[in-house]
C-alpha cells in the first residue's frame, strides 16, 4: 500500500481546467518521493483512478475547482469537505467521476485518510485549446509548496531534485506553449478539413 498519493486532475485542452495535472507534473520534476508514495496524472481518467485510491493511505489533490471565489483564489480543503467541492458547480466532466470514485473508495472502506483538496478558482473555463491563465499558473508554486508541507507532516518527506526533471514530454506545458497554433490560427470550432467551405 502506498504511503501517500499525489493526483492531479484535469483537462489541459480546458484552459484553467488543466491547473491539477501541470500542478502534479510541477511538483513531479521538481520533488522526488520517498519510495512508498506516488505521484500521478489522473486527467480525466474518473472510475479508473479508483484502484490508486484504494491503494493510498493518504491523498492530496490538484485541481481547478468553483469555489464561488474570486478568480485565482487558492483554497486548501480537508476531510468531509473535499467531496462537496468537487461536485458542487460542475466545471467539468471529470469532477463528477472523480466524485463518484471518493464515493466508492468510502463504500468499500479503502478511502484514504487524510484527504486534502488544494483548489484554485479558474479565470476561464471555456477555452478550447487554450492554456493556463497567468493567474492559475502564479499559483502552482504555492500550490506545491502546501504539498510539500502536508507530506513533511506526515513524516514523508520528499527529497528536492538537484536538477529538476527534463520536459521533454510532447504534453509538457512548455512545449504545449511553444507548438500549438496561436489563438488567431486555431480553429477552435471543429477541424477545419471537415468543415463545409462556402462556395
Amino acid at each position: 500500500m502506498d504511503e501517500a498519493l499525489v493526483l492531479g486532475i484535469g483537462n489541459v485542452l480546458w484552459a484553467d481546467e488543466g491547473f491539477g495535472v501541470r500542478c502534479v507534473e510541477a511538483f513531479h520534476a521538481q520533488w522526488e518521493l520517498p519510495v512508498g508514495s506516488t505521484s500521478l496524472d489522473g486527467g480525466t481518467q474518473g472510475l479508473y483512478l479508483l484502484p490508486y485510491l484504494q491503494a493510498a493511505r493518504r491523498l492530496i489533490i490538484f485541481d481547478a475547482i468553483d469555489f464561488a471565489l474570486l478568480p485565482g483564489t487558492l483554497k486548501v480543503m480537508h476531510g468531509d469537505a473535499v467531496p462537496r467541492y468537487l461536485g458542487v458547480r460542475k466545471t467539468s466532466l471529470h469532477q463528477t467521476g472523480f466524485q463518484e470514485v471518493l464515493a466508492l473508495a468510502a463504500l468499500t472502506g479503502t478511502l484514504p485518510d487524510p484527504i486534502v483538496l488544494i483548489g484554485v478558482q479558474p479565470y476561464e473555463l471555456e477555452d478550447y485549446g487554450g492554456s493556463l491563465r497567468p493567474g492559475m499558473r502564479a499559483r502552482i508554486p504555492e500550490a506545491i509548496e502546501i504539498a510539500v508541507g502536508l507530506l513533511r507532516e506526515w513524516g514523508l518527506a520528499p527529497q528536492q531534485r538537484a536538477v529538476p526533471l527534463g520536459e521533454d514530454s510532447p504534453l509538457s506545458l512548455a512545449r504545449y506553449e511553444t507548438e500549438r497554433p496561436s489563438a488567431d490560427s486555431a480553429c477552435r470550432i471543429g477541424d477545419a478539413r471537415f468543415l463545409p467551405r462556402a462556395e
